[in-house]
């Protein structure tokens, strides 16, 4: 009985989840919206804004108060055990004008296919550039519409006491599964007897853990708000970075959260940097400094990287030290860069490093070291000539050559990088394995590198090494597969007996050296 009754409830939840696949906004289940929503965690004095919404929608199963958003709503914080005060006196700033607009959404699937959006007045009020200091925990509360009431509670986290890193290396294998992980090691480590007789980098690591990276209102994240949440702390709606998505129509708008890179520049002065196998300005390399909810704005987020936002009082984190990657589309003056502006000329030739070698994506290590012939099909000259772009870098020379230069300029103040293997995620999208794998060997390759080279430098114990996902993808290890076999059958189902699974799954011969390359083969390919 306990087991149907079990079933029903799982059944009724489902049938509850397939109404939401639209929401009017994200973490706003009520009229009343508060972002930062509940739930959200702080540093102390770390920036972010505060935007209060009131909803009065026109149309739908919603409809309220004939479309008339309440104008006289208010809001006030408290820290538990404290004085409830408005937001304004709380923090000693001027109560801000108000805001009204409107949007429209679709409730459901049904709504969508008949072409008939719910309609959605807006009051709303932002607070800028706030920022609480004493740990504890605070609510905030909105009271609007004559005694209905939204609630958030936030907690400010208290810091460590002492300063245990100077510098912070964090690796992104974007989409790296630990699947993925497994499927690289098979292929890269020789075992005998099921004793593998080297390892990858990331086996090596004195502290493994797991993170969570669905998004704050939908169960799969993207890369832009996993990112920010790496960075920032709070979790965001998918394609947005460094802000918590309004309903606003502004893209640039929205309340923003400090990003560690700001924080750092603010606080210590140390210096930053990043280095991508992707176009600069895409969302993981971008979200360390971009605000916006919309990860596409390629050309403004550029510009937010390199001069900081400007539409409103934020950090200045004085742009990065060093830039590493591709999108030269963004740089050159054209359709695709902020406004038309050359980048490269605007950037100067002095202290700091702007590497931008090729246009969208670098391509991938298989193709760059081994399948060379392919890259002259490549039309990606970082100048916006028609010709392949030359002598195209690594991760792996990029990510020594960036922290070669933050070591010099960070000194005392210590610095920060960021170093993504893009294309394992890029590559999986397509799910071309082989390309996909050369990359997330190439991103622990990297990783041994880069310990060493901190050793050489005397800066190992006083940095921080991470190696994470963002996110992940569909991908699993079956078995072996017998490529000769494979080849000679006609048909997909013959072909399926090719793979070995369970005590027939085989093991890995891919260490043997490869004819013809003499780069990266045998133990620790690449």
């Amino acid at each position: 009985m306990g087991k149907v009754a079990s079933l029903a409830a799982l059944a009724a939840s489902l049938v509850l989840v397939a109404g939401q696949t639209y929401q009017r906004l994200g973490a706003c289940p009520s009229l009343g919206c508060v972002l930062p929503p509940d739930q959200s965690d702080f540093l102390p004095g770390q920036y972010f804004d505060l935007r209060i919404e009131v909803h009065a929608p026109v149309n739908g199963s919603e409809a309220y108060n004939n479309g008339k958003p309440d104008e006289n709503f208010s809001a006030t914080i408290t820290k538990q055990g404290g004085k409830t005060k408005g937001i304004a006196e709380f923090f000693h700033i001027r109560e801000p004008k108000l805001e009204k607009w409107d949007f429209s959404w679709y409730e459901d699937l049904f709504a969508e296919d008949a072409g008939t959006p719910s309609v959605v007045n807006v009051a709303a009020k932002a607070y800028r550039r706030l920022a609480i200091y004493e740990p504890g925990t605070y609510v905030v509360e909105l009271s609007y519409y004559g005694g209905k009431k939204t609630r958030a509670e936030w907690v400010v986290r208290p810091l460590a006491t002492k300063k245990k890193a100077k510098n912070v290396i964090l690796f992104i294998g974007d989409g790296m599964t630990t699947n993925m992980i497994t499927a690289a090691r098979l292929i890269a480590h020789k075992s005998i007897n099921g004793k593998y007789q080297s390892l990858l980098q990331l086996d090596k690591f004195p502290v493994l853990g797991h993170q969570m990276t669905h998004s704050l209102d939908s169960y799969i994240t993207d890369s832009a708000n996993s990112a920010s949440a790496l960075y920032s702390g709070h979790k965001s709606t998918v394609n947005a970075m460094g802000v918590y998505a309004d309903s606003s129509p502004d893209l640039f708008d929205d309340p923003k959260v400090e990003t560690i890179v700001e924080i750092l520049r603010r606080v210590w002065d140390s210096a930053w940097g990043a280095v991508s196998t992707a176009q600069i300005a895409d969302a993981t390399p971008i979200a360390l400094s971009g605000h916006s909810r919309s990860r596409y704005q390629y050309g403004a987020l550029v510009d937010q990287a390199l001069n900081s936002v400007t539409n409103y009082t934020w950090t200045n984190q004085k742009g990065p030290d060093v830039w590493f990657g591709g999108g030269a589309e963004q740089f050159y003056p054209g359709k695709d860069s902020y406004k038309g502006e050359d980048y490269y000329a605007n950037s100067g030739t002095g202290r700091k490093a702007l590497g931008i070698f090729c246009r969208s994506h670098l391509p991938v290590w298989l193709d760059r070291n081994v399948y060379k012939e392919n890259l002259a099909r490549f039309t990606n000259d970082p100048r916006g000539a028609q010709g392949p772009a030359l002598d195209l870098p690594g991760l792996k020379e990029m990510t020594l050559k960036a922290v070669d230069i933050l070591h010099q300029r960070g000194g005392d103040k210590g610095f920060f990088l960021m170093s993504e293997g893009a294309s394992i995620d890029k590559q999986m999208h397509t799910l071309d394995y082989d390309r996909a794998l050369g990359d997330l060997l190439e991103l622990d390759d990297t990783v041994r590198a880069t310990i060493d080279r901190l050793k050489a430098l005397g800066e190992l114990e006083n940095t921080l090494v991470i190696v994470t996902a963002d996110h992940g993808h569909g991908f699993d290890v079956f078995g072996g597969v017998d490529t000769k076999y494979l080849a000679a059958q006609s048909t997909s189902r013959a072909k399926r007996r090719a793979v070995g699974v369970y005590r027939d799954a085989g093991a890995s011969q891919y260490t043997a050296p490869a004819e013809g390359v003499s780069y990266g083969t045998g133990p620790h390919f690449p």
